[in-house]
């Protein structure tokens, strides 16, 4: 399975519109969307004047890859979890997107314990966070209702740790979610609801990209 190791702001112009892979650097001056706006390569620059129309196909792919992206998933990982949704019940796409929003990973980035879902995951696979009083070094794993997640006791005298509370506090928390500042923790109190996910993903599409 190829590793993704070009630069992840190249990823952002392909899709034409900020994803917040890097954190804080992303609100920045230096964001590189800000600066080059349009598609990496050759002919990006030149690309943006051109009036195209654009197939199903096409739409559809770059609906599955955006939110591939947005979650840092290999194509591998995103159809296996699509498999997933696609035998539960309800509405596939919805589905799909709980299953990629309760991911530890993604969990940490919510409660705002890291910058960006990259960082999340490398924290997770350092072994800084606990799952239910267990240490855990698995990013992908899913969390239920009921679970907590917290910074393991001995990671809190990091410089990382003592300075996270003021980055955390700068997010809002969402509602199906609990953060308690003063332990570092945080847990699950529902799945979260359609209106309380990315709104620019747009999960029908993807579910036409892999029932073609």
């Amino acid at each position: 399975m190829a590793k993704y190791r070009d630069a992840v702001c190249k990823i952002c112009r392909r899709e034409g519109e900020k994803l917040f892979l890097k954190g804080e650097r992303c609100m920045s001056a230096k964001c590189a969307f800000d600066r080059r706006g349009y598609a990496p390569g050759q002919h990006g620059k030149s690309s943006q004047f051109k009036r195209k129309r654009e197939s199903d196909y096409n739409r559809q792919l770059r609906a599955k890859q955006k939110a591939r992206r947005v979650y840092g998933l290999y194509e591998r990982q995103f159809r296996r979890y699509y498999g997933v949704a696609l035998k539960q019940r309800g509405l596939t796409g919805f589905n799909l997107l709980q299953i990629l929003e309760t991911r530890l990973d993604n969990i940490i980035y919510r409660l705002g314990f890291a910058e960006s879902r990259a960082q999340a995951r490398l924290l997770v696979t350092h072994g800084h966070f606990t799952v239910n009083g267990r240490r855990v070094d698995i990013p992908s794993m899913n969390l239920n209702i009921g679970d907590t997640v917290s910074v393991r006791s001995g990671s809190l005298g990091l410089t990382f740790f003592k300075d996270l509370p003021a980055l955390a506090e700068s997010k809002a928390i969402l509602p199906w979610l609990t953060r308690d500042m003063k332990t570092l923790s945080g847990g699950v109190t529902r799945l979260p609801e359609r209106s309380e996910i990315d709104g620019n993903l747009q999960e029908q599409l993807i579910v036409e990209y892999y029932s073609r």
